[in-house]
């Protein structure tokens, strides 16, 4: 992908994104974080996430 191809990709991007109306990027941005993965998950893996809430339940 040449440099000039990638400016127009992300300028098309931003200029799409903008003329959404807020309540739409709101609503899009909460969804967001609703559907997230939790952290240890997401950067370690199932047996670590599994661990720490083994240990959640314990105590």
């Amino acid at each position: 992908m040449k440099t000039n191809d990638y400016v127009k990709y992300i300028t098309q991007t931003f200029v799409k994104y903008i003329d959404q109306p807020r309540d739409v990027r709101k609503k899009h941005k909460i969804d967001r974080k609703v559907t997230k993965e939790p952290f240890l998950y997401h950067w370690f893996g199932v047996i670590p996430y599994a661990l720490y809430t083994m240990f959640k339940r314990k105590h």
